[in-house]
């Protein structure tokens, strides 16, 4: 059940890892396979904006995803997310993997997924959210649901309430606006 807006600020302001599932949430879970077997996906660019944000204001990120693919690989290149682990079926022992590479604790990670083969980090990050059209059984367990769908503006959500909880949004919008006082 999703936790009153107090917890979640509090949750949130001790963030310092962003976690995403792939498939579902930064993208709307569709797959186009090609008859050359190559494949595709679509990717929402507030999403990537919002990655580039959370990177600037020193927030690690990071995708775990039960499925290896290409699409996912050039884009976190694109985006410069570093922690990248794919064909993660057993996303537990990747976490646990995670947090030992990079000296977390728990409640400094927050993982947003849509699926059941997310519960098992949902159900230890400090922050669990999940996208609007996350499946029920996922939806029901996490600390906050995005009013955005997957794929289409659920990352940038979580990560403008990270960013405000952490009292660093209002650097993310000044440094537009000192831009366009030039």
């Amino acid at each position: 059940m999703p936790a009153d807006p107090e917890t979640i600020q509090t949750k949130a302001a001790r963030i310092r890892l962003l976690l995403f599932d792939v498939d579902g949430v930064l993208t709307d879970g569709k797959i186009l396979v090609h008859p050359d077997g190559s494949e595709s996906k679509r990717f929402d660019i507030r999403d990537g904006t919002g990655l580039v944000w959370a990177h600037r204001a020193g927030l690690m990120t990071g995708l775990i995803s039960g499925r290896a693919s290409a699409c996912t690989t050039h884009r976190a290149a694109q985006l410069g997310i570093p922690i990248v682990h794919q064909s993660a079926v057993a996303k537990a022992e990747t976490y646990e993997q995670i947090l030992r590479e990079h000296h977390l604790r728990d409640e400094e990670v927050a993982f947003m997924g849509d699926d059941l083969l997310d519960l098992p980090v949902l159900a230890r990050v400090g922050l669990s959210a999940a996208p609007a059209d996350g499946a029920p059984a996922v939806r029901e367990r996490v600390d906050w649901v995005s009013g955005s769908r997957g794929g289409d503006g659920a990352v940038r959500e979580l990560i403008e309430l990270v960013l405000q909880a952490q009292h660093r949004w209002d650097e993310v919008v000044s440094a537009y606006v000192a831009e366009g006082q030039r």
